[in-house]
């Protein structure tokens, strides 16, 4: 039977339109772009996570160096609290990291996970320490007193003898005022002069020894300046007063200093800083660089290596 052409076009069409059909069947069954691998896609949220950690302890480590290195007390708190943030940052990460290592991770994955956590818990002990005393800054504290009103004391003390040597330089009694007078300046300027050696020092052995020699220089103070009172003009004089006075202020100053130079907040800090600090950074760091590696090598079921196909166990 022959066919018209009308009925032949209709029959060709009826089967482009089944093939086109088909076609986009196999399309929608086959065709869709492949997702990403969802081994790989873990593997890069580890690989992630620790490379987060490594720049936030980066982050707590130079935080807390500006803090111990800081000149005020707020920009200390500032830094300090800077250090903290990023230190929670740290932890956060890790038991993040923890959760999806235990969901699939391999055994030496959770073994240096592990081993970080215990050294991360010395960072955190070695960090709040240090934190705690930058913040204090009694060095620094005690620095400002002894070159600001400690050393104003001793300037205004070394002005009224200077004025009473030169108001009885044609006195009977004109060699021992000066003598007297010069004796109380200089053993004032001693004490003052071992105040930054004190602050500076961060052996209490030490300090016992410059705390000894101020004592003696102040022994020979009071006696030359009771030792001018004790001469007939003197006994009164204002400007032997206002020296005594201005010692007197000078010595309190000084056992401030003192107090606040015993607790040593900048030296200890900075030590630690320098020592125990350090050495707990780069065994953290060390480790997370370890975990890292050990992640990326981690094989992918139908990945090649080399040339060799991995198709799992």
């Amino acid at each position: 039977m022959k066919l018209r052409p009308r009925a032949a076009d209709a029959l060709w069409v009826g089967v482009g339109a089944a093939i086109l059909a088909l076609f986009g069947l196999l399309v929608l069954l086959f065709g869709k772009p492949p997702g990403p691998n969802p081994q790989l896609e873990f593997k890069a949220q580890r690989v992630d996570l620790v490379g987060r950690m490594q720049l936030d302890l980066v982050s707590a480590s130079e935080a807390e160096k500006s803090a111990v290195l800081a000149v005020t007390d707020s920009e200390s708190q500032a830094f300090a609290d800077q250090a903290r943030a990023s230190t929670a940052n740290v932890e956060r990460e890790r038991r993040e990291l923890v959760e999806l290592s235990n969901d699939g991770g391999t055994q030496a994955e959770k073994d240096l996970l592990a081993e970080f956590s215990r050294r991360f818990v010395e960072f955190q002990h070695v960090d709040d320490e240090l934190l705690g005393l930058a913040v204090e800054n009694t060095n620094l504290k005690a620095s400002t007193l002894a070159f600001g009103p400690a050393a104003a004391a001793i300037d205004e003390m070394s002005a009224a003898l200077s004025r009473l040597v030169t108001a009885n330089a044609d006195s009977a009694d004109a060699k021992k005022v000066m003598s007297l007078a010069f004796g109380a300046e200089i053993g004032a300027l001693r004490i003052e002069t071992l105040l930054p050696v004190h602050i500076a020092e961060a052996r209490d052995s030490r300090m016992d020894e410059i705390e000894a020699v101020m004592i003696q220089e102040d022994e020979k103070v009071r006696g030359d300046l009771a030792g001018l009172r004790a001469l007939p003009k003197l006994g009164a004089d204002a400007d032997l007063a206002v020296a005594t006075s201005r010692y007197d202020q000078f010595r309190e100053i000084e056992r401030q200093i003192l107090e606040l130079s015993r607790k040593n907040t900048n030296v200890r800090s900075l030590s630690i800083s320098l020592k125990q600090k350090r050495k707990v950074m780069l065994d953290c760091d060390e480790v997370l660089s370890q975990l890292q590696d050990s992640i990326r090598k981690e094989p992918i079921e139908g990945a090649t290596y080399g040339g060799r196909r991995f198709e799992g166990r």
